[in-house]
């Protein structure tokens, strides 16, 4: 068996524990952690994927993250996955969750908000590419060339939200 998560139903309630790729084959719903990356000067990281990256390869994203462990936290899972893929050792601040439908499978994601003013240090084998761009640049580029959809859907509620609050379609998951 491979990764395990954790099945969750339309409210994000857990169901059982499955394989992922079991879970993206069958569509069933599951739990995705992800970060938005600032910098000191409010700029939003912008990656793109390494080319063989499992899901979306070469595509441009906003969000850093990945599969929610059985038994862990949105948040826990966002603290690791930006040591993992960034090398930043830095607090995630929680900002919503979302049913995502347009991806691989259905996920919910847990939408994250972290400041990052130390040196990256990226994953090769996750991101091939990173820089920090404006919001005003982000919203121009965002629906040019092969970006991730849920990347895109997520930025949206997250610049809708102000930064800092919660967009009202959002809740806390857990």
């Amino acid at each position: 068996m491979g990764e395990l998560v954790e099945r969750v139903d339309e409210r994000d309630r857990v169901l059982g524990v499955v394989d992922r790729a079991e879970a993206e084959r069958r569509r069933w719903m599951h739990r995705i952690a992800t970060t938005i990356c600032r910098d000191p000067a409010g700029r939003i990281l912008v990656l793109r994927r390494a080319e063989r990256h499992a899901r979306f390869p070469g595509h441009y994203d906003v969000m850093v993250g990945g599969a929610v462990n059985v038994g862990e936290s949105y948040e826990e899972a966002a603290a690791r996955e930006l040591s993992e893929e960034l090398g930043a050792g830095v607090p995630a601040r929680f900002m919503f969750t979302f049913l995502c439908l347009d991806g691989v499978s259905p996920v919910w994601f847990g939408v994250h908000e972290a400041v990052i003013s130390e040196p990256l240090v990226p994953d090769a084998s996750e991101i091939a590419w990173h820089a920090w761009l404006t919001e005003l640049e982000l919203r121009e580029v965002v629906d040019r060339g092969p970006f991730v959809p849920g990347g895109r859907e997520a930025l949206r509620r997250y610049l809708m939200s102000g930064s800092g609050g919660r967009p009202s379609t959002g809740r806390r998951g857990g």
